[in-house]
């Protein structure tokens, strides 16, 4: 039997939870069974309520509201240890449209795939503004190309996850999964296709970014911390190398003049600064190296943790349920 489970972390969501819930088919060609998990990330409106009224089969509750990346993962976790083989994650506003889920399963069914990512399009959604859609475009291009993998709408957060797929990613931001996850899969080489999906009308502003600035400003921090984690070899050797070769370049110049004209004290200036620059571009690379010593360890972590999951995979279900307090 294969079973799909649909996740939804919700933060207050009782005004768009009923149209995302009734666009989602409970019968879905190659599916035996289909569930929907809400995750109750700390509400305080009538969303637990609205949810149940609505047909959801299960609820993963917290005391307090605990961010998207913890109800993501909370809500991961919840699946596996249900027996979920294809796990979904879909938002709670009603952004994308539960009428093509089939599309997200469908070549992890065919066997083509174990990550499905929703390409929105987001050239052609109406109510993007144009620096999202320029920012959305270029972001896409830099981090597809980080993780080795064409990806053309990495932001999205409706995708689609074998089980195995499930295990591998690891969640290791309070945040957002959605950029992350697209890396892990390239470094791990999780079989990764994106499938054309459509997204419905806007019915309430995004929780995430409330305006332009915050959504490049979170942006620009999903993008260094990732730079960081998997390419901060890359990037400090380069940033070293081209500081060092500045400041050995001003050491020649002071050389020059030290030799061929006999000024030894105007240009001590330029001995110090090239000091200074020698020694920053030489810690810049020792600094890339000992980042990637930590990102081979965090490798080896994520692997213990995937073990860890192979482990208790034959672990029975629990209550329908559950309590995800502190």
């Amino acid at each position: 039997m294969v079973k799909l489970m649909i996740q939804i972390p919700c933060l207050n969501e009782e005004g768009t939870l009923p149209a995302t819930l009734d666009d989602i088919p409970r019968e879905v060609e190659g599916i035996d069974c289909v569930e929907v998990v809400i995750i109750d990330d700390g509400c305080t409106d009538r969303t637990v309520e609205v949810a149940r009224e609505h047909g959801a089969d299960h609820v993963v509750k917290f005391a307090q509201n605990r961010g998207l990346g913890h109800a993501f993962s909370a809500g991961m976790d919840f699946c596996l240890q249900q027996g979920a083989d294809i796990i979904i994650n879909t938002d709670g506003d009603n952004q994308y449209y539960g009428g093509d889920i089939p599309k997200l399963v469908a070549p992890i069914l065919a066997g083509k795939a174990e990550l499905v990512i929703g390409d929105r399009e987001p050239g052609k959604v109406e109510h993007f503004s144009p620096v999202k859609k320029l920012l959305q475009s270029v972001g896409s291009r830099v981090m597809s190309r980080l993780a080795g993998l064409e990806v053309p709408d990495v932001a999205s957060g409706f995708k689609a996850y074998s089980r195995e797929a499930a295990m591998r990613l690891v969640m290791s931001t309070d945040f957002d999964h959605t950029v992350d996850h697209v890396i892990q899969a390239g470094r791990k080489r999780i079989p990764t296709v994106s499938v054309p999906i459509r997204t419905n009308d806007k019915l309430r502003e995004s929780r995430l970014f409330s305006n332009v600035s915050q959504f490049i400003t979170r942006s620009l921090k999903i993008a260094v911390r990732v730079y960081s984690t998997y390419g901060a070899m890359a990037v400090f050797s380069a940033a070293g190398a081209v500081t060092f070769t500045v400041g050995f370049a001003v050491g020649l110049r002071f050389l020059y003049f030290f030799v061929f004209t006999g000024s030894h004290d105007l240009h001590v200036q330029s001995l110090i600064l090239a000091a200074i620059l020698m020694l920053a571009g030489f810690q810049m690379v020792l600094t890339g190296i000992v980042a990637d010593l930590i990102s081979s360890s965090r490798g080896i972590l994520e692997d213990v943790s995937y073990r860890l999951r192979r482990l208790e995979d034959g672990a029975q279900p629990s209550d329908a349920d559950t309590d995800a307090n502190d």
